[in-house]
């Protein structure tokens, strides 16, 4: 993955109206597609799985640890001992919990600092296959 795929190359895709939307919008907001989908533009079931965990079918460990992540980053506030117990009876450890909070509130605060500031991502960081 070495080029980017823009908006012209999505109208060449066999993708869905909704689909090719989403993409454009990905692309107004940070310049660029991001790389996670990427690897999955000309796919359109596994390019849905990713953009909606939900319907992709997980096991029920990796949704509990996604839908922690999503409450996380929605209504932190509202996070309480019920979901880091959920977390545990799907097998996570503390220390695991520990691990999917600061992976999560990592990305939740590089995300805002970027959008607060205005930066895009420059070619050569998308040219790591980030």
């Amino acid at each position: 993955m070495t080029d980017r795929i823009t908006a012209l190359d999505l109208a060449r895709a066999e993708l869905s109206e909704a689909t090719k939307a989403y993409f454009a919008k990905c692309e107004e907001k940070l310049g660029l597609v991001p790389n996670v989908l990427l690897a999955y533009a000309f796919d359109e079931k596994k390019l849905l799985m990713v953009m909606n965990f939900r319907a992709a079918g997980l096991p029920e460990r990796e949704t509990a640890m996604l839908e922690f992540a999503v409450k996380l980053t929605e209504e932190p506030a509202k996070i309480v001992e019920g979901d880091r117990a959920a977390l545990r009876q799907v097998g996570f450890s503390d220390r695991d919990i520990w691990d999917i909070a600061s992976t999560a509130a990592f990305f939740n605060m590089s995300n805002r600092v970027a959008a607060a500031v205005d930066m895009r991502p420059n070619p050569e960081y998308h040219a790591m296959a980030r």
